[in-house]
């Protein structure tokens, strides 16, 4: 992801700053189950956004102890699970698999 952030039109240095923003964790083929997509769709709720944050090594909802193994799985290569509450009546949990090849973004209740 590249964000573009220029200075206001009566600045005449004429810099424009650009972030780069690389990911921390490979999440291979991206894919989310029908229930979850249909979930997200119903609350306008945009799954990108929380896979963004797993994308970042934001685990979210985990107890300490869960976000500390996904740390360690981050050097050993074991695999990632991030859980977030949207609302009350929609979790989300993200998985990527211990070889990076493949992430779902899931319901709880599909695991």
């Amino acid at each position: 992801m590249v964000a573009f952030n220029s200075r206001p039109e009566n600045d005449d240095d004429g810099l424009v700053v650009v972030v780069v923003i690389v990911p921390r964790v490979p999440l291979g083929a991206t894919v989310i189950t029908p229930t979850a997509l249909a979930d997200c769709r119903s609350k306008g709720v945009d799954p990108c956004d929380y896979l963004a944050r797993h994308e970042s090594c934001d685990w979210g909802d985990l107890c300490e102890e869960d976000k500390q193994a996904n740390d360690r799985a981050m050097c050993d290569g074991g695999r990632l699970l991030s859980a977030y509450t949207v609302d009350d009546d929609l979790k989300l949990w993200i998985i990527t698999e211990w070889d990076r090849s493949v992430t779902t973004i899931l319901l709880p209740e599909e695991y």
